[in-house]
């Protein structure tokens, strides 16, 4: 799958939720890799915010992203229709503090990024897969999220108000594709209990009967509906059927339970890359959405680290066992620091190095607390790059391989006995009259303990031969 970006320019207008002010957002067009960017043009040197999950800085009903002195409230059902839409770059041009709340649902962007069209970028879009079940428990809220590995994104909310009106609601999405038809236009929700309590503390200004459905949780007394009426500056209300307050009908049965799934997909886009996988939430709020959002970042960065590593199988036959690495290299005991070689092609090499209490280093290096040697890590690395660099000739055993230099080597994590370590060399340029620089990342399960640039020299032993 290819990224998209928006044709032409649209925008769209209306006053935001908490704030009252009224706000127009411009999406523009942008280019490959830019992601999802807003841009404050109210203020001096129109600063831009990334929608970055590390970004967030209120959850107080709703997501607030913040970028020095620039804040954008809001911004959940924003992004929710750019990910259901299918986009990854594009910069929206904001001219206040919200976005706009609109009819609470997400169907008047839907309608404008269709208005300005979508088109497929030239770069790859790269995913966080999901490759083992991620978890998340919320004990002050209850809160629950699982993500768990699946061929495609899919995500399933669950919630419960312990409410004789609202009971228990259950959406899912299937398949992205599903979006616009199934959750795009499904609006917010509030209870009139914690309706009467934002209006009292001064939020929600914007609110209204048209951006939001109200759900009346208990009785109310004709002057509690004046009273109410006043606050929301209408003639009247009165609660109709299905505990809805006035005249709003429900889009769908279940619609709150459809846009909670709404805000979790947007709050989860903060992530900044879309996802691959099956995730399953119960009782989802922004607090919660975003915890579990920024658990999901950090193992997609974990991911992107590791995406190099090779897979081992101790029970694939090696390419070389130890006997025919000795062959190669001129090293024995006790410096031979490569097992067995699982990978080798023109460009890279993987080497194993099984670490046993034995090695006879560990009689003088942390005594009592033993530790594999950092610059014996490089050495293993040189080892496994030799058989590379020895590889591209047909007599390997007349030749050796010197180091020339290190460049950038990191130790990141300790090496212990009973660790397997898994060695790949990368050349980083062609082997030229017998120099070879090479990229070399050390793990140990799915940890990188180790890396450098190496730069070493193929040297035949006897110049006369």
């Amino acid at each position: 799958m290819k990224q998209h970006t928006i044709k032409q320019t649209v925008s769209v207008s209306g006053v935001g939720l908490h704030s009252g002010s009224d706000v127009t957002m411009t999406f523009n067009p942008a280019p490959v890799n830019h992601g999802v960017k807003f841009q404050r043009v109210d203020l001096e040197a129109s600063p831009i915010v990334a929608a970055d999950v590390n970004k967030v800085v209120s959850t107080n009903r709703s997501t607030t992203i913040q970028s020095g002195a620039a804040s954008v409230k809001t911004v959940e059902h924003t992004l929710s229709a750019l990910a259901g839409m299918g986009i990854d770059n594009v910069l929206i041009e904001i001219n206040g503090p919200e976005a706009p709340i609109l009819d609470g649902s997400n169907a008047k962007i839907i309608k404008i990024i269709e208005e300005a069209g979508i088109i497929e970028q030239d770069v790859d879009r790269e995913y966080f897969e999901i490759e083992e079940t991620i978890s998340y428990k919320d004990e002050k809220t209850g809160a629950e999220f699982m993500a768990m590995p699946a061929d495609t994104f899919q995500v399933t909310t669950m919630i419960d108000f312990d409410s004789p009106v609202l009971g228990h609601q259950y959406a899912s999405l299937e398949s992205i594709e599903d979006y616009k038809k199934e959750i795009g236009s499904a609006r917010t929700f509030v209870f009139v209990h914690e309706l009467e309590k934002l209006l009292d503390e001064g939020l929600i200004k914007g609110g209204d009967l048209d951006n939001a459905i109200v759900i009346a949780d208990r009785s109310l007394k004709q002057d509690e509906l004046d009273a109410l009426a006043k606050k929301l500056g209408k003639p009247s209300v009165e609660v109709k059927k299905e505990g809805i307050l006035n005249t709003v009908d429900l889009r769908y049965e279940n619609e709150p339970a459809r846009h909670k799934l709404l805000d979790l997909i947007g709050d989860l886009t903060l992530i900044g890359k879309p996802i691959k996988g099956k995730i399953v939430a119960t009782k989802p709020g922004h607090t919660s959405n975003v915890v579990f959002a920024g658990m999901l970042k950090k193992a997609y960065m974990e991911q992107k680290k590791l995406r190099g590593k090779p897979k081992y199988d101790p029970n694939e036959p090696a390419i070389k066992n130890v006997v025919d690495i000795q062959k190669m290299l001129p090293h024995r005991f006790p410096f031979v620091l490569v097992d067995k070689i699982i990978e080798l092609s023109a460009a890279h090499v993987v080497g194993i190095k099984n670490v046993t209490f034995n090695e006879s280093f560990f009689q003088g290096h942390f005594p009592g607390n033993p530790v594999f040697p950092g610059v014996l890590q490089m050495e293993a690395l040189a080892q496994t790059g030799g058989i590379l660099a020895l590889s591209t000739v047909p007599d390997p055993e007349n030749w050796d391989t010197y180091f020339l230099k290190i460049d950038n080597a990191k130790f990141k994590a300790k090496v212990v006995p009973g660790d397997t370590m898994i060695l790949k060399m990368e050349l980083l340029a062609p082997i030229r009259r017998g120099i070879v620089q090479m990229q070399g990342t050390t793990y140990v399960g799915n940890k990188i303990v180790s890396e450098g640039e190496l730069t070493a020299q193929i040297i035949r032993r006897n110049l006369n031969d």
